[in-house]
C-alpha cells in the first residue's frame, strides 16, 4: 500500500458521492469534487465547485411560513470535457456507452486526481481516456486538465467538447432540494477559438463569478457554442487507431470579491491568457505542496493509518490553506466539499487549531480575523438581546448573523421541527479558546493587545452579562451544551438549560484567560477592561455554579432526574442508533426526557483543559474534585453517549488516552474511519467534516491542553 494514495477502482453509483467528496481538489480559494469531467448532476454523480466565502441567501416556503437560508454557493462547473466517436453519443458516465474500466486515483503528495477510464461505445468501439486534474496550490485561480484519448480499435473522426456550465444550481444535499437552490443569474457567455468564457451573479449577495477555460488539442477544428450560461467549444480531429490525442483544459476563475482587479471577467480572460500550459502548472502545484507538507506531515508506523492521516491533512489544508490569509473567509465544517450544513462555519475551529496554530500560524490568524471582521454583528447581536460584548452565532456565514435555520427536517417522521441550537452560546467560548491556542502557539502579546486581545473581552463581556448571581454563585440559564439531543426540559414551554456543565466551567476558564492577558499584554484589546469588569471577572472565575448528582458532574441542573433510556431495546430494534432524536421524534416522543446525549459535552471539558486543568478550575470553584471524581464523571457519560457527531468518538479517543488508555482504541478507530469509512452511513458524500479529520491528526500529536 501506498499511503500517499487512494485509490477507488469500477464505478460503483452508491459509493460515488463518498468518492467525490474524499477525491476533491482545493487550494484554499476554490475547491471542486472529484466527479468525472463528463459527469452531469444526475442524482449519483455531483460535480460541484465551491468558493470561499461565496455566499447567498434564498428565501423558500417551509411547513408554510416564509424562512431565509443563506448557502455556500454551488459555482459553475468549470470540468465538461467529453468525446464521441463516429456517429456517437457524447460519453457520460452511466449513460450509453459501456464501462470496461473504471480507475481513479488521489495522489495526495502532489495533489493531482487521475482517471484511466476504458469504454465501448453501442458500434462496439473501444476507446480509452486517461485524466490527469488539478487546482492549483500555486496560483488559487487556476485548475487545469489533461486528457488523454487513445482509440484501441477504431480510426476516424474523434470529437472533444470542452464547456463552462454556469446553469448549476445547489443540489448536492437531499433534504434541502424541495427548498429554494438557484444562486446563480447567468450575465454573459461566450466562445471562439477554443476559448470559452462564462460570467454569473449571486441572486442576493451578487457577487460576480466569472470563469474562462482554454482548451487545446493540436490540429483540431474549432466550433464555438454558447448560449444563457453555458458556453463552450467543439474540438474535432482524425483519430488513428493505438494513437493518444491529448487535450488540455486551463481554467481561471475570479469572483469580484478578489483584490486588485478591474472585474472579474477581465482577470479572468487575462490569467487564461497568460496562463502556463498544464505540466508547467503542475510543476508549480507539485513544488507548493511539497512545501506545505514540510510542514504538515503527521507520521504512523502503519502504511493504513498513515494513508488516512495524509488523506484528512490533506483535505484540511485544500480548505484552509495558506491562500486564506488573502481572503475573508472561515472555516466551513464540512469544508469546500460539499453542500452539507448549507456551508456554514460552526465551532469546528476548536478541533483544528490544536494542529494548525503550531504548524500554519499565519492560517489560524487568518481564520481569527474572519471573527474579528463580524465583531460589530456580533455586539448588535448581544446588544438585540439585552446583552453586553459579543454574541456570536451558532451558524455563521458571510456577515455574521446567525444562521441557524428555524426549522430543520426529520426525515424519519416527515416534520418539520424547531431547532433551537442557536441556543450554543458555548460557540463564543470556542472563539476565546482559539484566541488562546494562537497566543501558545506563537507568544504574540502583541496580538493579545489587539485585536485577539479584543475577542477574548468581547466574550467574556457577554458571558458576564449572560449570567445572573443567586445565592453565592453565578448562574447561566436558556443556553445548549455541545449535547444538541437536549434544548430545553421536559414540560417546559420556552427552550434552553440552566447551568450547563460545560458552558459555566469554560467561562470559568476564560475569566481566568482574559485576567491573564491583561497581565500579558499590559490591556487586552485597544480598549481594554474596566477595574470593575476585572472585578466581575474575577468573581466568575471563582464562583461559577456547577451541579452534580451521583459523585459526578451534572451535564446541567436536572439531568440527573431524567430517565434512564432502555439503550440495549433501541438498539436491538433499530440497530444504529446514532441519530437517536430522529428515532424518538418519529415515536412522538423526545430525546430531552433521558438521560441519552448525542456527544461528548461535560467530558469535552477534559478534553480541552486536560484532568489536570480541569481539576484546577473545579478547585479553583471552590468544589470538591479528584481522579476518582474524574473517573466517575468520565465513565457515567461514556454508558448514555451514542455519539451522532463524528467529533464524539475524537473527545472520547483523545479522554480515554490519558484517563483509561486500554479503552480509547475503539474510539480511536471509528475517528480514523469517520469519513474515510462514512461511518454516519452518507453524510461524508455531502462534505467531509473538517473538525473530525483534524482532531484525528492531534491525536497522534497531542497538542498541550488549553487549560
Amino acid at each position: 500500500m501506498n499511503p500517499w494514495l487512494l485509490a477507488y477502482d469500477g464505478f460503483d453509483p452508491a459509493q460515488e458521492g463518498l468518492r467525490e467528496a474524499l477525491t476533491t481538489l482545493g487550494n484554499g480559494y476554490l475547491a471542486t469534487r472529484g466527479a468525472a469531467a463528463e459527469a452531469r448532476a444526475d442524482g449519483v454523480c455531483y460535480p460541484g465547485t465551491y468558493l470561499a466565502g461565496c455566499y447567498d441567501r434564498l428565501t423558500s416556503q417551509v411547513a408554510g411560513r416564509p424562512v431565509g437560508n443563506e448557502d455556500l454557493v454551488n459555482a459553475p462547473n468549470w470540468l465538461p470535457l467529453t468525446f464521441r466517436t463516429p456517429g456517437g453519443e457524447w460519453f457520460a458516465p452511466g449513460r450509453d456507452a459501456e464501462i470496461l474500466a473504471w480507475h481513479r486515483r488521489l495522489d495526495m503528495l502532489h495533489g493531482t486526481l487521475t482517471w484511466v477510464v476504458r469504454v465501448r461505445d453501442r458500434a462496439g468501439r473501444t476507446t480509452c481516456l486517461e485524466q490527469r486534474r488539478l487546482v492549483s496550490m500555486d496560483d488559487p485561480h487556476l485548475a487545469a486538465l489533461h486528457v488523454t484519448i487513445t482509440p484501441e480499435d477504431w480510426s476516424g473522426p474523434l470529437e472533444v467538447r470542452s464547456a463552462l456550465d454556469g446553469r448549476v444550481v445547489n443540489a448536492g444535499v437531499a433534504r434541502y432540494r424541495d427548498l429554494e437552490r438557484r444562486h446563480l443569474v447567468p450575465l454573459a457567455a461566450h466562445a471562439a477559438d477554443g476559448v470559452a468564457e462564462v460570467l454569473v451573479r449571486t441572486v442576493t449577495s451578487r457577487v460576480e463569478i466569472a470563469l474562462a477555460a482554454r482548451t487545446t488539442v493540436a490540429g483540431a477544428r474549432h466550433r464555438a457554442h454558447a448560449e444563457e450560461g453555458w458556453a463552450g467549444c467543439d474540438l474535432a480531429v482524425e483519430a488513428r487507431a493505438g494513437e493518444a490525442v491529448h487535450v488540455e483544459k486551463v481554467v481561471a476563475v475570479h469572483t469580484s470579491r478578489d483584490r486588485a482587479i478591474t472585474s472579474a471577467a477581465e482577470a479572468a480572460r487575462t490569467a487564461v491568457t497568460r496562463a502556463a500550459g498544464f505540466e508547467e502548472l503542475l510543476t508549480r502545484h507539485a513544488r507548493a505542496w511539497e512545501r506545505l507538507w514540510s510542514r504538515a506531515h503527521v507520521a504512523s508506523e502503519d502504511d493504513e493509518v498513515q494513508q488516512i492521516l495524509n488523506l484528512y491533512a490533506f483535505h484540511l489544508l485544500q480548505t484552509a490553506s495558506p491562500h486564506v490569509t488573502e481572503l475573508d473567509a472561515g472555516l466551513p465544517a464540512r469544508g469546500l466539499h460539499g453542500e452539507a450544513y448549507r456551508g456554514h462555519v460552526f465551532w469546528d475551529e476548536l478541533f483544528v487549531f490544536p494542529y494548525l496554530a503550531p504548524r500554519f500560524p499565519e492560517i489560524t490568524e487568518a481564520l481569527l480575523r474572519y471573527r474579528w471582521r463580524r465583531l460589530p454583528e456580533a455586539r448588535w447581536a448581544a446588544r438585540s438581546a439585552g446583552l453586553a460584548g459579543a454574541m456570536f452565532p451558532w451558524q455563521s456565514g458571510s456577515d455574521g448573523r446567525e444562521e441557524t435555520p428555524a426549522l430543520h427536517f426529520n426525515p424519519r417522521s416527515g416534520r418539520w421541527l424547531p431547532d433551537n441550537s442557536h441556543l450554543q452560546r458555548h460557540v463564543g467560548l470556542a472563539v476565546a479558546v482559539n484566541v488562546w491556542q494562537h497566543y501558545l502557539a506563537t507568544k504574540d502579546t502583541a496580538f493579545l493587545a489587539g485585536y485577539g486581545g479584543e475577542l477574548l473581552l468581547e466574550v467574556a463581556r457577554f458571558f458576564a452579562s449572560l449570567a445572573v448571581f443567586e445565592n453565592g454563585r453565578y448562574s447561566i440559564r436558556g443556553v445548549m451544551g455541545p449535547d444538541e439531543y437536549h434544548d430545553g426540559y421536559p414540560g417546559r414551554t420556552e427552550p434552553g438549560l440552566d447551568d450547563n456543565a460545560y458552558t459555566n466551567v469554560m467561562t470559568a476558564w476564560l475569566m481566568r484567560r482574559v485576567l491573564e492577558a491583561a497581565d500579558l499584554a499590559g490591556a487586552v484589546g485597544p480598549e481594554g477592561m474596566t477595574a470593575q469588569e476585572a472585578e466581575r471577572f474575577a468573581g466568575m472565575a471563582s464562583r461559577m455554579r456547577v451541579c452534580f448528582h451521583d459523585g459526578v458532574i451534572s451535564q446541567f441542573e436536572g439531568y440527573g432526574g431524567l430517565a434512564e433510556l432502555d439503550w440495549e431495546r433501541y438498539r436491538r430494534v433499530y440497530g444504529d442508533i446514532r441519530r437517536l432524536d430522529r428515532i424518538l421524534e418519529a415515536e412522538g416522543d423526545t430525546p430531552n426526557r433521558y438521560q441519552a446525549s448525542k456527544q461528548a459535552d461535560v467530558l469535552m471539558l477534559f478534553h480541552l483543559l486536560g484532568p489536570d486543568g480541569l481539576a484546577e478550575v473545579m478547585t479553583g470553584l471552590g468544589y470538591g474534585w479528584d481522579a476518582g471524581a474524574a473517573e466517575r464523571t468520565v465513565d457515567y457519560y461514556l454508558a448514555r453517549t451514542c455519539h451522532g457527531s463524528t467529533l464524539s468518538a475524537i473527545v472520547h479517543a483523545e479522554v480515554l488516552a490519558r484517563i483509561r488508555p486500554g479503552a480509547s482504541e475503539p474510539f480511536l478507530v471509528e475517528a480514523l474511519s469517520s469519513d474515510v469509512r462514512d461511518v454516519q452511513g452518507g453524510t461524508t458524500a455531502e462534505g467531509i467534516h473538517l473538525g473530525a479529520m483534524a482532531g484525528v491528526l492531534s491525536l497522534f500529536e497531542p497538542a498541550e491542553p488549553t487549560g
